[in-house]
């Protein structure tokens, strides 16, 4: 496969065991006539592997050179997971994957971010959905407050509802995979 086919099985994947409709709360307190749980996908065998070279090809297309990628818990985990398993596999450069908590731990290490490089390091965040951009502009405080060069994010999927207009006033350029107008068919 190359990857046009990785992009179009992806959004079969991302149609077929992400999309529902109906009337949903979504995390930003708006309603929707959709829901994307984009981590039925990325959790998925084959979907993990599509979004780690996607994530990668966005990457690299956008002239990021990463040492690690990550983000918000729980929806940017397994994208993490899936780019940097990726990378190492497929090169050329590997990357790692790290976890943003929503708050520190009060035990153990007390970190906020599980696998944090050295501070000064470059790094990708990376996202499910974007709708209003909350969740990936508090992973951007983490990470700079953590010291880490925060250089984009790549999100699977752009709800075009004022997120990336959003993160890109805060300074964080953003590449989607997908815009859900084109997941939707409208």
């Amino acid at each position: 496969m190359n990857p046009a086919e990785w992009r179009q099985r992806l959004a079969e994947l991302l149609r077929e065991l992400s999309l529902r409709r109906g009337t949903f709360v979504l995390a930003s307190g708006r309603t929707s006539n959709y829901y994307l749980d984009c981590r039925r996908t990325t959790l998925h065998p084959e979907g993990a592997v599509l979004v780690g070279r996607l994530v990668l090809r966005a990457i690299v297309e956008q002239g990021w050179n990463p040492v690690a990628v990550g983000g918000m818990t729980l929806g940017a985990d397994p994208i993490a997971t899936a780019a940097s398993v990726v990378s190492w596999l497929e090169g050329p450069a590997p990357v790692a994957a790290f976890l943003v908590r929503k708050e520190a731990k009060d035990h153990g290490t007390g970190r906020r971010i599980e696998g944090a490089p050295e501070k000064g390091s470059p790094v990708v965040l990376v996202e499910d959905v974007i709708t209003t951009g909350g969740s990936s502009l508090r992973a951007l405080e983490a990470c700079r407050e953590e010291g880490l060069e925060v250089l984009g994010l790549v999100a699977i999927v752009d709800r075009q509802e004022g997120g990336r207009e959003n993160l890109e006033e805060a300074g964080l350029p953003v590449s989607s995979l997908f815009t859900a107008r084109e997941l939707l068919g409208d």
